[in-house]
C-alpha cells in the first residue's frame, strides 16, 4: 500500500508518525510525508530518508480575527496542491498526526476520496485533529480521555503513542558506553523536552552539591539548546565534577540514553511521556503549565494514577519540596521499581504495530 502520513510544528507530532513509518516500511509499504517547508519535520523526515513533500500552512492569531482569512487562503491553496499530489501518487490511505499542514492533507483526503486516520498524541485533542475527527474513518488515541470531542465513538481505537525503534532496541551497555557512565552507577537523567525547561533546570542546577554527594551517582542533564549556556554558568562545575554531572544542550540519541539511566526527571510531553514508558523508567514529571488545556498535567495525572510517576506542579520546583522529591527518588530504590512495574501496563512499546493495524484496516 501506499501511505502518507502528516504531521508538524513540533517534535511530538512527527516522532510518532516517524515510528509508525519505521513498521509500515517494515510490512513491506511504502511511505510519503507531508509536511511544511520550514518546519521541524522538513529536517527530521528527510533524516529519516523518507520522501518528502512540503505544504504551506498557518494557523491564526486568536488576538487578531483578521489573520484567519490569510490562514484560510492558504489552507484551500495547500489543499488544492494536495489534491493534484494525491493524484499523481494515489494514496490508499491519509494518517494526521497533527499541527496545522495536516488540514490541508486531510481536506484533500476527503476530497479525493482516500480513507483518513487521526492519531492523537496529548490527553487533549488538538485543533487540527479535532477537525479532522470529524471525516477521519478511525481516531487513534493514546489516552482515551482525548476522545471527548469526537461525535461518533465507534471511530475511537486506544494504540498508545508509538516511539521510533531506537528506543526500544538501545541496550543499557550501549548508553553506558556512549556517556562514559559505568555500568554499576546510578544514572539520573534530567530533560525538559526538546526545547528545555527553565524552571526545570535551575531547580535542579541548584541541587548539584546534594547530588554529587550521593556515592557513585550520575547526572545526565539536557538543557535544552538555549539554556546551556546559562546552566553550565549556575553550575560551574569543576572538572572532578564533571566526570559525574554531564550537562549538553541536545542529545540527538536519545534511544541509547533513555537507555543508560535509571530514573528520569522530565517534562510530561507525548514524546517524553511515550519514550519513559517505553522503556519503563521510573519518573518525576513537571508538567509545562502552559500547554494547550494544560494538556500536559493531564499527560502526566495518567501516570503518576497508574503509580508509574511522581509529579510536581511547575510552580514548586524551586521550593524545598521539590529538592525533597528528587532526593528521596534517588534513595528510594524500592519505589523506583514499583513505578517501573506499573509502566509495563502502558504497553507503549507495542503502539506503532497497534496503530499500523489501525491504519491498514482502515484503507481496506
Amino acid at each position: 500500500m501506499r501511505i502518507v502520513l502528516s504531521g508538524g510544528g513540533t517534535a511530538g507530532h512527527i516522532n510518532p508518525a516517524l515510528a509508525l513509518a519505521e513498521s509500515l516500511i517494515e510490512q513491506g509499504h511504502e511511505v510519503f510525508y507531508a509536511g511544511t517547508p520550514q518546519g521541524v519535520e522538513a529536517r527530521l523526515v528527510k533524516e529519516a530518508n523518507l520522501p518528502f513533500t512540503p505544504f504551506e500552512a498557518k494557523g491564526f492569531n486568536r488576538n487578531h480575527p483578521k489573520t484567519i482569512f490569510s490562514a484560510v487562503r492558504i489552507i484551500i491553496k495547500s489543499t488544492k496542491l494536495a489534491c493534484a499530489w494525491f493524484e499523481e501518487i494515489k494514496p490508499d490511505v491519509v494518517v494526521a498526526f497533527g499541527g496545522y499542514v495536516c488540514i490541508p492533507v486531510g481536506r484533500a483526503a476527503k476530497k479525493m476520496g482516500v480513507p483518513l486516520v487521526v492519531h492523537e498524541q496529548n490527553s487533549v485533542m488538538g485543533m487540527a485533529n479535532k477537525y479532522l475527527a470529524k471525516t477521519a474513518r478511525a481516531v487513534a488515541l493514546t489516552y482515551e480521555v482525548a476522545g471527548a470531542p469526537v461525535a461518533d465513538k465507534e471511530k475511537l481505537v486506544v494504540t498508545g503513542n508509538p516511539v521510533r525503534s531506537s528506543v526500544l532496541t538501545s541496550t543499557r551497555e550501549e548508553g553506558r558506553s556512549m556517556l562514559g557512565i559505568p555500568e554499576e552507577a546510578s544514572m539520573l537523567l534530567v530533560f525538559g523536552g526538546s526545547l528545555g525547561a527553565r524552571h526545570l533546570n535551575a531547580a535542579i542546577s541548584s541541587m548539584k552539591k546534594d547530588l554529587l554527594a550521593i556515592d557513585n551517582l550520575y547526572v545526565v542533564h539536557i538543557t535544552g539548546p538555549k539554556e546551556l549556556e546559562t546552566v553550565e554558568a549556575v553550575l560551574a562545575l569543576t572538572e572532578e565534577e564533571k566526570k559525574r554531572y554531564l550537562v549538553m544542550g541536545y542529545q540527538n540519541r536519545m534511544g541509547e540514553t533513555m537507555a543508560a539511566c535509571d530514573m528520569v526527571v522530565s517534562r510530561a510531553g507525548a514524546t517524553s511521556l511515550a519514550e519513559i514508558s517505553a522503556r519503563c523508567i521510573p519518573a518525576i514529571l513537571v508538567p509545562f503549565p502552559f500547554a494547550t488545556a494544560d494538556h500536559q498535567t493531564t499527560n502526566a495525572r495518567s501516570y503518576v494514577q497508574a503509580g508509574a510517576a511522581w509529579m510536581m506542579a511547575d510552580d514548586m520546583v524551586e521550593a524545598p519540596e521539590f529538592k525533597e522529591l528528587v532526593l528521596t527518588f534517588v534513595d528510594d530504590e524500592k519505589a523506583r521499581l514499583k513505578m517501573s512495574e506499573a509502566a509495563r501496563g502502558f504497553e507503549t512499546g507495542n503502539a506503532a504495530s497497534k496503530l499500523a493495524d489501525v491504519v491498514l484496516n482502515a484503507a481496506r
